[in-house]
């Protein structure tokens, strides 16, 4: 039996001689297997790589730490100030042209968690979003980005109000880096059609969560 030598870890070949048996055939062509799977796998794993550095925080808010009055909703049985908190994101992965951002409770009652902060076509020259950029008007939006409709059932940011006497529900705060300029997204699409959007179209994520709850 002869086996041919890796090169850049990729298997060049293996030559079997007549005195192989079946044993060693088998052996050889599961060690065959797993080489190819593992440059196919090393393969996926280096775009993820490139956007290693992607970074996400907030000047306002703490990693895993507590939403304030500021970021919490005005309606509902909530009375909070409903300011989006302002975001700033660094070191985007090699060909970003657009960003999208979302806030998510994934504790949210609901089955489906509960969307509480959409953004898309968000420059690719942008590095952030202003405190309060949020509003339903969207005068501090970077321009040319959107605001989608979140599940309160309007454009813009929605703080938190989880159900009270709840374990804080977590906030998921996320940016995307995508490959593309624009979402054509319906003016009136949901979340979850953004979504769909962004996830597909993707190179590189960074997030934070933070927390919130009632007594």
């Amino acid at each position: 039996m002869a086996v041919a030598a890796l090169s850049g870890g990729v298997f060049c070949g293996i030559i079997l001689s007549s005195e192989n048996d079946d044993s060693e055939s088998v052996m050889i062509m599961r060690w065959h297997r797993a080489l190819v799977a593992g440059a196919a796998v090393a393969g996926l794993a280096a775009p993820l790589a490139h956007a290693a550095g992607f970074t996400l925080s907030s000047p306002t808010i703490q990693r895993g730490g507590l939403l304030s009055e500021a970021q919490v909703f005005n309606g509902f049985g909530c009375t909070g100030q409903n300011i989006s908190p302002a975001l700033e994101w660094k070191n985007p992965p090699k060909g970003t042209r657009s960003f999208a951002v979302t806030v998510y409770d994934p504790d949210a009652p609901t089955g489906s968690g509960w969307w509480h902060w959409v953004v898309y076509n968000i420059p690719a020259a942008s590095t952030m979003l202003a405190e309060g950029a949020g509003s339903a008007d969207g005068k501090s939006m970077p321009i040319g980005a959107v605001q989608g409709r979140t599940d309160f059932g309007a454009p813009g940011f929605g703080g938190a109000c989880p159900p009270k006497g709840d374990k804080p529900h977590r906030y998921v705060f996320t940016v995307f880096a995508l490959k593309i300029e624009k979402i054509e997204a319906p003016a009136d699409g949901t979340a979850a059609l953004v979504g769909f959007m962004v996830n597909a179209n993707k190179i590189g994520q960074a997030s934070f969560t933070a927390y919130y709850g009632r007594k």
